[in-house]
C-alpha cells in the first residue's frame, strides 16, 4: 500500500508542478516575474525528479537498499536545485515589488546559496553511502535554512506593506516547508516514520507554485 500511494503521490506532484511551470512560461504574456516563477516551478519539479524517480523504482522493484547510489546522487542534485529554487524566488520578490539596488542583500543570498552548494559537494557528505553522517546533513542545511528565513522575511514584509493579497501567504508556504523538512533531517534515520513529513512539505511547495499561477491568471487577464 505504501508503495502504491507514495508512487502515485510523487507522480502527481512531479507532473503537476512541471506542467504548471511550463504553462506559466508560455502564458505569462511577457511578465518577467511570472516567467521566472514558471522557471522556478520547472527547476523544483525537475530537481525533485532525480530523487523521487529512483525512489519510486526502488519501491516498485528490489527495495531502497539496492538503489543507495542512485538515491544518494538524486538527493545531491535535489539539494542543489532546491537552493537554485530559492535564489529564483528571491528574484521573483525583486521583480514583483520592483526592488532596486540592495546589493548587500543580493550578496547575502548568493553567499548563502553558494555556501550551501559547496557544502553539498564536499565528499564528507558520503552521498553514495547508506550510512551518510547526520552531522553533514546538519552542516549543509544551516545556510539553506538561513536563506529560507531571509526569503520568508522579505515576502512577509513586502506583501504586508503593499497589501499584496495574491502573495500574502507566500511566506507561510516557506515556513511550512522548512517546518516539515527540518525534523526529517534531524530524526528520520532514527525514527523512519518521521520521513512521512516529506508529504506535507511537498504540499507546501505545491501551494507556493499555485500562488504564483493563480496570481498570473488574475494579473495577466486569464480569468474567465
Amino acid at each position: 500500500m505504501q508503495t502504491v500511494m507514495e508512487t502515485l503521490f510523487d507522480t502527481v506532484y512531479l507532473i503537476s508542478v512541471i506542467t504548471i511551470g511550463i504553462v506559466m512560461i508560455r502564458r505569462c504574456k511577457g511578465e518577467r516575474q511570472f516567467r521566472l516563477f514558471g522557471c522556478m516551478a520547472v527547476v523544483l519539479g525537475a530537481g525533485d525528479a532525480f530523487h523521487l524517480v529512483p525512489r519510486a523504482l526502488a519501491l516498485c522493484t528490489t527495495g531502497l537498499d539496492h538503489y543507495t547510489a542512485a538515491l544518494g546522487i538524486g538527493k545531491l542534485i535535489t539539494s542543489v536545485t532546491m537552493t537554485i529554487f530559492y535564489v529564483l524566488l528571491y528574484y521573483v520578490w525583486r521583480l514583483r515589488y520592483q526592488v532596486q539596488g540592495r546589493k548587500g542583500l543580493t550578496a547575502a543570498v548568493y553567499g548563502l546559496a553558494g555556501l550551501r552548494i559547496l557544502l553539498c559537494l564536499l565528499p564528507q557528505n558520503q552521498w553514495l553511502s547508506a550510512e551518510a553522517p547526520l552531522s553533514w546533513g546538519i552542516y549543509r542545511n544551516i545556510p539553506f535554512a538561513l536563506l529560507g528565513l531571509l526569503v520568508i522575511l522579505l515576502f512577509y514584509r513586502s506583501a504586508k506593506e503593499q497589501k499584496d493579497r495574491a502573495f500574502r501567504w507566500m511566506w507561510l508556504t516557506i515556513v511550512l516547508s522548512f517546518g516539515f523538512y527540518i525534523p526529517v533531517v534531524l530524526w528520520a534515520d532514527a525514527v523512519p516514520m518521521i520521513g512521512m513529513l516529506m508529504i506535507p512539505k511537498t504540499c507546501a511547495y505545491v501551494w507556493t507554485v499555485l500562488i504564483g499561477y493563480s496570481a498570473m491568471k488574475r494579473e495577466c487577464g486569464q480569468e474567465k
